[in-house]
C-alpha cells in the first residue's frame, strides 16, 4: 500500500518567518506529521521520477534547515551561544524562546514537534526514492541525504522511527535504538560513498553530495560516538575513523582559507565543503535592528536574536567595543564607525555588532523612541527588555560582491553546513583524545584567522572554546556542548539544573499517540 507523508501546511519563505515566529504572540496552530493512504494503491511501485524527487528533496531539506526556528533553534537558541530576549511584547511567543533557553521545554514544544516531523518526513522521502530502483548515483544521493536527517534524529531526540514504503497506516513504525540508528546511518554513508562524486574545492559544485560532504559527515558522527553509543568514553578506534575521514577531505585539496568572513559569501573557496540551497535573510535580519536595512529590505531587521556576554568575551579585544582598531581578533569582527561605513558596508558591521550603530553614511542610528541605537553587552532579564538589549550576531551580510547587478542580495540561497574548518577542528580533538598534544594544529587555524595570538596550550576547555569562536550559528554548539559535557551547565540567565535528561529532547506528543512501538525519553 503506497504511503505519502505530508506536513500541512509548510512555508518557507524568510517573510513567513518574520510575520509566525518574530515578532508578535501570536497563536500558532501545530500541524502534524500525516500519513494518508492512496485510494485504490495495492503496494509501493516506485516513484514515477526518482531523479526528480531528488531534486525535490534537496528543495525540501534546503527549507527546512534556512529558518531561525525549528532545527536551528534547537541546536543554537539552547545554548550559551543565542538568546531571544523578550523585548516588551516582541518576541514573546507565548514563551517558546524564553523555555529553550532555560531548558524547560515540553513534549508539545512547537519547534520540537516541528522538527521531529520534518526530519523524519525527510528520512521517509528518501527511502521512497532509494527503494524505486534508480541510478546508481540517484540512490547514493538520496542515501546521503537520510543520513544527514537521520543524523539530526538521532542527535536531538535519541531514537529513530522507521516506516517501510509498503507499510501502510495500520502499521506502527518500528523504532530503532540511537545505537542501532547510528550503526544505520554509517551504513547508508559506507554504501553511498563509492558513487558520490568526489569535488575539487573552489571549482565543483558543493550544493550536491559529495565523496567530501559523505567524510564529513562520518567524521561527525565517529566524532560523537560515545555519546550516541551510550558508552560515554571516546574509542581509539572511532577516533582513528575520525581522522581518517578528515585526511581524505584534505587530500581533495580543501584548506583553511584566509579571509573570514568572505567564506559566507557565495564565492569560490576552499573551505566549503557543503552547502544547502537556503535563503540566508533569516541569519541576517533576525539579529538586526528595525532600523538597520539595505536597499532590498527597507522594513529593517527583526530585532531579536543576540548572544551573552560570557560568549562575547570568549573573544579576543576590548571588552565593551567592537569598531576597527579595537584589538579584536578577526572572527569577532567589527561594527563600521562614522569614520569607515560606506556602501560596501551598508553601516552594517560582521560578527558581533555592540555599541553605538551607524548607517551607510556614518550617520549615528537612533531606535524607534529617537533616542541612540546603543547595543548593550548585558541583558538583565529574559523579559521586559528594550530595543538595545544584547549584542547581535551576524554571519552573512546583505552585501553580497558576487552580485553584479547591485551588490544587494539579502536572501541569496547559500547556507553552509559543512566546512574544512569544522573538520580541522575535529580532527585535532579526536587526536587530543588519543592523548596527543594539539596546540600547534589549532594554532594552524588561528594563524589563518588576522589578530588572532595563538595558544600557548590546548585542553578540553580551550578547544571548546575555539569551536565556538570559529564555528558561531553554525548548527554546532549545542552538539558541541553535550559532547563536552557543558550542556546542562549554568549561564546567564539559564538556572543551574544538572538535569541530564535535557541532552535529549522529548518525542512529541503526537508522535508517541500515533505510534506505540516509541517511548518517551527519560524526564519528561
Amino acid at each position: 500500500m503506497k504511503i505519502n507523508i505530508q506536513i500541512t501546511p509548510i512555508l518557507f519563505s524568510v517573510l513567513t518567518m518574520a510575520l509566525t515566529v518574530s515578532c508578535t504572540d501570536l497563536e500558532i496552530e501545530e500541524t502534524d506529521s500525516l500519513i494518508s493512504e492512496d485510494s485504490g494503491s495495492t503496494g509501493f511501485t516506485g516513484l514515477s521520477d526518482p531523479e526528480s524527487s531528488l531534486s525535490d528533496l534537496y528543495i525540501k531539506v534546503g527549507g527546512d534547515f534556512q529558518g531561525q526556528e525549528n532545527m536551528y533553534a534547537l541546536s543554537e537558541v539552547a545554548t550559551d551561544e543565542l538568546l531571544v530576549p523578550t523585548r516588551g511584547t516582541d518576541w514573546g511567543d507565548n514563551g517558546i524562546w524564553r523555555q529553550l533557553h532555560t531548558h524547560t521545554w515540553t513534549p508539545s514544544h512547537l519547534y520540537v514537534k516541528n522538527s521531529w516531523n520534518n526530519l523524519n518526513e525527510n528520512i521517509f522521502r528518501a527511502t521512497e526514492i532509494i527503494e524505486s530502483n534508480p541510478s546508481a548515483a540517484v540512490v547514493s544521493e538520496a542515501k546521503f541525504l537520510r543520513a544527514f536527517n537521520m543524523f539530526f534524529v538521532v542527535d536531538l531526540f535519541g531514537s529513530v522511527p522507521f516506516r517501510g514504503v509498503d507499510e501502510g497506516p495500520d502499521v506502527n513504525p518500528m523504532v530503532m535504538t540511537r545505537s542501532e540508528a547510528f550503526d544505520f546511518i554509517i551504513a547508508d554513508i559506507l554504501d553511498a560513498l563509492p558513487n558520490l562524486p568526489s569535488v575539487t574545492p573552489g571549482v565543483d559544485n558543493t550544493g550536491k553530495a559529495t565523496q567530501e560532504a559523505a567524510n564529513f559527515l562520518l567524521a561527525k558522527l565517529y566524532l560523537n560516538a560515545s555519546v550516541y553509543k551510550g558508552t560515554g568514553t571516546f574509542d581509539t578506534a572511532d577516533m582513528q575513523k575520525v581522522i581518517d575521514a578528515v585526511d581524505a577531505i584534505e587530500a581533495k585539496g580543501f584548506a583553511i582559507q584566509e579571509g573570514y568572513f568572505q567564506i559566507f559569501e557565495p564565492t569560490d573557496d576552499t573551505e566549503t565543503i557543503w552547502h544547502l540551497n537556503s535563503e540566508v535573510g533569516g541569519r541576517i535580519w533576525n539579529t538586526l535592528h528595525y532600523n538597520q536595512n539595505s536597499p532590498d529590505n527597507d522594513g529593517g531587521g527583526w530585532n531579536g536574536f543576540t548572544t551573552l556576554s560570557d560568549f562575547y568575551n570568549s573573544f579576543e579585544g576590548a571588552p565593551n567595543t567592537n569598531y576597527v582598531g579595537d584589538g579584536q581578533e578577526e572572527r569577532r569582527g567589527f561594527v563600521p564607525d562614522a569614520n569607515n561605513a560606506n556602501n560596501q558596508n551598508l553601516g552594517i558591521g560582521y560578527g558581533f555588532l555592540i555599541g553605538q550603530q551607524y548607517d551607510q553614511n556614518g550617520k549615528p542610528l537612533t531606535n524607534r523612541q529617537g533616542n541612540p541605537l546603543v547595543f548593550t553587552k548585558e541583558i538583565p532579564a529574559l523579559v521586559g527588555n528594550t530595543e538595545v538589549e544584547g549584542v547581535r550576531v551576524i554571519k552573512y551580510h546583505p552585501y553580497d560582491p558576487t552580485d553584479e547587478e547591485d551588490q544587494i542580495n539579502s536572501f541569496r540561497r547559500h547556507q553552509i553546513m559543512f566546512r574544512y574548518a569544522d573538520a580541522h577542528l575535529m580532527r585535532a580533538e579526536a587526536m587530543m583524545r588519543m592523548g596527543d598534544d594539539v596546540t600547534a594544529i589549532v594554532n594552524e587555524l588561528r594563524q589563518k584567522r588576522t589578530d588572532t595570538p595563538d595558544l600557548t596550550s590546548v585542553g578540553e576547555q580551550e578547544l571548546l572554546a575555539e569551536r565556538g569562536r570559529e564555528l558561531f550559528i553554525e548548527y554546532w554548539r549545542r552538539n558541541d556542548l553535550i559532547r563536552f559535557g557543558q550542556f546542562t551547565a549554568p549561564w546567564s540567565l539559564k538556572e543551574v539544573s544538572g538535569d541530564e535528561t535535557t541532552n535529549l529532547f522529548p518525542i512529541p506528543e503526537t508522535a508517541l499517540l500515533s505510534n506505540p512501538n516509541l517511548v518517551q525519553n527519560p524526564g519528561y
